[in-house]
C-alpha cells in the first residue's frame, strides 16, 4: 500500500456551525458537498472533511465522541486493494472496527484502529482523483463502478 493520507474527517456536532467557521472564519473554499458532508481542499491531494459526529458514529460502528471524533482515510486502487490492506493491518495488530464492505457512498471500505485506537478509514473509491497539481476530485460512483 502507498504511504500517503487522502482524508482527514471531522466528526462534528453541527456541519452548518462547522462550515461557516471553515468557510467564512478561515476563508477556505468547499471542494465537494454532499447532504451533511462538506470538504476542504488542505493540500496534494488531500481533503479535510466535516461529517456530523452520529452519522460518523453509525459509519464506523463503534462510540464516537467530542475529542475522538476524527478518522483518518487512505484511498486505494480497488477492493481487493482494501482487503489486503485490513488483514495486513489486522496481522501487525489493528483491531477491525468494520470489515471490508460496501459503503453508503457508493465505494468499499473498512475501518481500523491502530495500537493506540487512531481510527483509520481504508477506502477504495472510484470517484476519487487526484490530478498533477495536487487538485482532489470528488464525483459520483456510477452503479457497477465498485
Amino acid at each position: 500500500m502507498d504511504q500517503n493520507l487522502t482524508f482527514v474527517t471531522l466528526g462534528v456536532a453541527d456541519v452548518a456551525a462547522s462550515r461557516r467557521f471553515y468557510t467564512e472564519g478561515l476563508g477556505w473554499e468547499p471542494t465537494f458537498e454532499v447532504g451533511d458532508f462538506t470538504c476542504y481542499q488542505v493540500g496534494h491531494g488531500l481533503l479535510l472533511s466535516l461529517f456530523e459526529i452520529d452519522e460518523m458514529t453509525a459509519d464506523v460502528g463503534h462510540p464516537t465522541t467530542p475529542g475522538n471524533a476524527f478518522t483518518l482515510s487512505q484511498n486505494v486502487g480497488s477492493r481487493a486493494a482494501v482487503d489486503a490492506a485490513v488483514e495486513a493491518a489486522r496481522a501487525a495488530g489493528a483491531t477491525v472496527l468494520k470489515e471490508p464492505q460496501l459503503a453508503d457512498f457508493g465505494g468499499y471500505h473498512a475501518y481500523l484502529a491502530d495500537p493506540d485506537g487512531h481510527r483509520w478509514e481504508i477506502a477504495f473509491n472510484p470517484g476519487w482523483s487526484v490530478a498533477a497539481d495536487g487538485t482532489a476530485t470528488l464525483r459520483p460512483i456510477e452503479p457497477g463502478e465498485v
